[in-house]
């Protein structure tokens, strides 16, 4: 072979010729700004217990063919279980998870109940609805500011009255109790 084709020919690239693929010794990005992190121990994520996912399967399976009276009404549980949650989280003393719950009973109220309403089609009763929500989130917020387990009472007491008319009509909603 003559010294012209030895020169046109190259050596076959190597895996770590590849910019994408690095050597272990060499540094990362990532592992550039770990390395300036301040050292703290792993925070691990607390296991998901196995009776949550099959909650979460049976609200998903729920969802899927549910009417929106059932939704409704799975609403108003899922507000009740919420407070029951936080009030138990607030009784133990776990600030995480009564924050998480309370939380969670906001946003049903402010997103699935009260963004439900039809305030201009639904006249006086929405109007006063939509009032009574409002009322509700602020004292869920004031609960969990003040751990104030009186005002999770006045939230349930409130709104259980509703949850029991819901699921009084039912019946003339024509939606099968589940």
């Amino acid at each position: 072979m003559d010294q012209g084709a030895a020169s046109r020919l190259k050596p076959a690239p190597r895996a770590t010729d590849n910019p994408l693929i690095r050597r272990r010794h060499e540094p990362t990005p990532a592992t550039m700004l770990a390395t300036h992190a301040p050292t703290t121990a792993p925070q691990r994520r607390p296991a998901v217990p196995l009776s949550n996912l099959y909650t979460s399967v049976g609200i998903e399976t729920g969802l899927a063919g549910a009417s929106p009276h059932r939704l409704v009404e799975m609403l108003f549980t899922g507000f009740v279980d919420a407070v029951a949650q936080a009030k138990g989280a607030l009784h133990n003393g776990l600030v995480e998870a009564k924050c998480h719950a309370i939380g969670r009973a906001t946003r049903i109220v402010d997103e699935g109940l009260k963004a439900g309403l039809d305030v201009n089609g639904g006249g006086a009763l929405a109007a006063d609805l939509s009032d009574l929500y409002a009322y509700v989130t602020r004292r869920l917020v004031h609960a969990n500011l003040k751990n104030d387990a009186a005002a999770l009472d006045e939230c349930l007491a409130l709104m259980q009255p509703l949850r029991e008319a819901w699921a009084s009509i039912a019946p003339q909603a024509g939606s099968p109790r589940a």
